[in-house]
């Protein structure tokens, strides 16, 4: 299976893995399984560094690239097909973040891997919660 995670879902993965449910653990620990990452995840990590909702040791962007080394995942660029995408979905809200990772799930044929109840409802979204 195609694994999109959501932000939330790495940085737990990373930094906090008590935090994942058993479903979700099962799926990341499953070499089966083919892990995506979309830019937008790193953009959001550095931006919740940047206003102190998220801390971590040493420079956030050091942090991000040793992050990357351990954990490799494949890149979930974004496309014009996501940035249309991402305005045509059934959300519940306009977080703009949420909107590019669930339109890139959609438009790649990924499951989305996510614990935030806002997306585990859309319609026309494949979730590992």
């Amino acid at each position: 299976m195609k694994l999109l995670l959501d932000t939330h879902i790495w940085i737990w993965a990373l930094a906090a893995p008590e935090k994942l449910g058993e479903r979700i653990a099962a799926a990341l620990a499953d070499r089966k399984n083919e892990l995506w990452l979309s830019p937008i995840s790193l953009w959001e990590f550095l931006t919740l560094v940047r206003k102190n909702r998220l801390v971590v040791e040493g420079d956030p962007y050091e942090w991000l690239d040793r992050a990357l080394q351990r954990a490799p995942m494949r890149e979930a660029a974004i496309t014009r097909q996501i940035v249309i995408e991402s305005q045509r979905l059934d959300l519940p809200h306009w977080d703009p973040a949420d909107r590019f990772i669930a339109a890139t799930a959609r438009c790649l044929g990924l499951a989305l891997v996510t614990a935030d109840r806002k997306l585990t409802g859309a319609r026309g979204l494949e979730v590992v919660s």
